[in-house]
């Protein structure tokens, strides 16, 4: 029986690419694909994969969000974060969040296969070229606990309604993505810009790409 997979990733070139690389195993299919994090939580909770490939910066909600949801809603999946970024804390949010897997994009096509085989099999899985540093840096970062981050004050609905404003949506844009009033939205907005202790939106924005919630573009 084959691992099935579902790619999320908000390029079309990558894809088109991890798909042409796990299909053309003989033990592997894709079943899907998503461009956005919001699009990924609703496929993978209708198609049920075993496997999923999540790139940690997408629209509308960014890949850690996506895959707390996803652990929420489709407990069998298990998650692949692939990511640029190699810092202790994105890996640390990642791990948290409830993904197996942490893999750098720059990884071999090789690593990759490897990466969805041993996560199948019920083991993490992290990238190779992760230092031994950053897993330590990790494991200690975690024994201080997550509200030594900012994103850690912040609720799971405030971070999405953070990283859907720095994407610069309106409130009434919002509302509706999220099925909420715009009044509960610009609540929400007041009081994750206070808990951050952030006054404007440029600020919000340059905190937003810092932590990985949105692309740098």
């Amino acid at each position: 029986m084959s691992i099935t997979v579902f790619l999320a990733d908000d390029h079309a070139v990558v894809r088109d690419g991890l798909g042409f690389l796990l299909n053309s195993q003989a033990d592997i299919t894709v079943v899907g694909d998503a461009a956005n994090g919001r699009e990924a939580v609703q496929q993978v909770t209708k198609l049920q994969p075993n496997i999923v490939l999540m790139d940690i910066t997408m629209p509308e909600l960014n890949g850690i969000e996506a895959t707390q949801q996803i652990r929420q809603s489709c407990p069998s999946a298990q998650i692949i974060i692939l990511s640029m970024h190699a810092t202790s804390e994105h890996i640390a949010r990642a791990l948290q969040a409830g993904a197996r897997g942490y893999l750098l994009k720059e990884s071999a096509g090789d690593e990759i296969v490897n990466a969805v085989r041993t996560v199948y099999a019920g083991h993490h899985y992290l990238s190779q070229k992760i230092s031994d540093t950053m897993i330590d840096d990790y494991l200690h970062q975690r024994q201080q606990g997550e509200a030594d981050s900012p994103l850690g004050r912040l609720s799971t609905r405030e971070r999405e309604v953070l990283q859907l404003v720095v994407e610069g949506k309106s409130s009434a844009e919002i509302a509706k993505i999220l099925s909420l009033s715009p009044k509960t939205v610009e609540t929400y907005r007041s009081r994750l810009m206070q808990k951050l202790d952030i006054s404007d939106l440029p600020a919000l924005v340059k905190f937003a790409i810092q932590h990985g919630l949105t692309p740098l573009e």
